[in-house]
Parts: C-alpha cells; sequence; structure tokens
C-alpha cells in the first residue's frame, strides 16, 4: 500500500506526504490511516483528470460536441464503417499515421472526426481542430505579426491535428505555401487528420501550384488511413 501511496504521490507531485508516510509504524491504527490516504489520493488522482480531460476538449476548439455514440453507424458510407474501430481506439496516433477522408458533403466525415478528437482527448492525447480556411488565415496573421515560427512550432507538437473542410473554400498561394510548410512539419513525428469533398487529383485547385501539390500528397499520404466516404448525404435523407 506505500509503494501505491508513492505512485500517487508521484503522479501528483505530492512527494512531502509520501515521505511522512514512510515514517509512520506499521501498526494497526496507521494502517488505517494509511488506508484512507490512499482513498483520498485516489480520488484527487481523478478528479484531476477529468478536469484536465475536460480543459482538453475545451482547448481543442471543436465546433460542437459528437460522440461515437451518437453516430447513425448504419448511415456512414462503407469505409466510414469498416474503419470505426480503428479511429476507436487511437493506435494510429501512438504510429503517427494520418487520417484522410475523402467525399462529398453530409457523409460523416466531420461527425467522425470530432468524435476521434474527443476520443483522443479523453486518452491525454493533445488535439486542435481547425477548418482549412481558418487555420491558413491564423497562419497568414501569425506571419504578418512576426509569430509564424512560434505558431507553427506550437502546432507541429499538437499530437492530433484535424483539418475539416479543405477544398470548400480556396486559399491564395502564400496561404497554401503556410498550409504546406505546417504539414511538412508534423510530417511522420505526429497525426493529421483531414477531412476533404476533392479527390486527390483535384487538390491543385487548393494548393494551385502543381509541384506543391505533389509535395504535399507524397508526405500526407505515406502510410495514411484512407477513407472513400463518398456516399448519400444523410442530411439530404
Amino acid at each position: 500500500m506505500s509503494d501505491r501511496i508513492e505512485e500517487l504521490c508521484h503522479t501528483l507531485r505530492l512527494s512531502g506526504i509520501a515521505s511522512c508516510v514512510q515514517e509512520l509504524e506499521p501498526t494497526p491504527h496507521n494502517q488505517e490511516i494509511v488506508s484512507f490516504l490512499v482513498h483520498a489520493l485516489e480520488t484527487e488522482s481523478n478528479l484531476r483528470m477529468a478536469r484536465r480531460r475536460l480543459n482538453a476538449i475545451r482547448v481543442a476548439g471543436f465546433p460542437t460536441m459528437k460522440r461515437f455514440d451518437d453516430l447513425v453507424v448504419d448511415a456512414l458510407p462503407d469505409d466510414g464503417k469498416s474503419y470505426l474501430a480503428t479511429l476507436k481506439d487511437l493506435r494510429f496516433l501512438e504510429e503517427h499515421r494520418n487520417i484522410l477522408m475523402i467525399g462529398n458533403s453530409g457523409t460523416g466525415k466531420t461527425h467522425l472526426a470530432i468524435a476521434t478528437g474527443i476520443r483522443a482527448c479523453e486518452g491525454n492525447f493533445r488535439v486542435v481542430f481547425k477548418t482549412a480556411a481558418g487555420l491558413v488565415n491564423e497562419l497568414i496573421e501569425a506571419k504578418r505579426d512576426s509569430r509564424l515560427t512560434y505558431t507553427l512550432r506550437l502546432l507541429k507538437q499538437v499530437d492530433l491535428l484535424i483539418l475539416d473542410e479543405l477544398g470548400y473554400i480556396t486559399f491564395d498561394l502564400p496561404g497554401a505555401e503556410l498550409l504546406f510548410q505546417l504539414l511538412a512539419s508534423r510530417y511522420e513525428s505526429s497525426s493529421t487528420m483531414v477531412t476533404s469533398n476533392l479527390m486527390f487529383s483535384e487538390w491543385v485547385k487548393i494548393f494551385h501550384d502543381k509541384a506543391l501539390t505533389a509535395a504535399l500528397l507524397d508526405r500526407i499520404t505515406h502510410r495514411a488511413l484512407i477513407l472513400n466516404m463518398t456516399g448519400a448525404s444523410f442530411r439530404q435523407r
């Protein structure tokens, strides 16, 4: 039991309590104190963990709260159903693999992305959710304000970057180059999830430059899990 207290105190950064417990004589009364202390420390640890998870979800910036339990699984395209367990177990994050969901609007791409992101937050991974257009605007503003290096460093450290709606709104070449710089910096060091309504052959419409598009696709698709999310729109049904 003293080992459990030492473990909890290390997690909670309460080294002084661990030292006091080590000095206790092994009497029945002291054993009761130790048992109560274990219970108190475990309760505090659980509360801190819950607060940390809630804060991670808040900081991630999800537009709405959508979980896997809210999914109408039968309405998902075949790949959405097939890869559901893969998204839930989060192993792709440990392997630094990307997730690319490509298909028309209304097939559950954003719902799956948010649900995966929330599951990752609850698994103590750092997550950031951005629309592609919103992220590009932030990068442009950061460059204008001489904060680009700092912003790129922060985003590189995120375990899962969710880039939603790539292709819905186009941006100019300087914006495309900034987005390429960010995604290239995350290559094989962390995971990026992208939802897009455009097939890969059409991504040149977003990035304008063929060489830039080819270089980006080469990196972002390497070892990636690619889901074909083309299907009937759930909202239209």
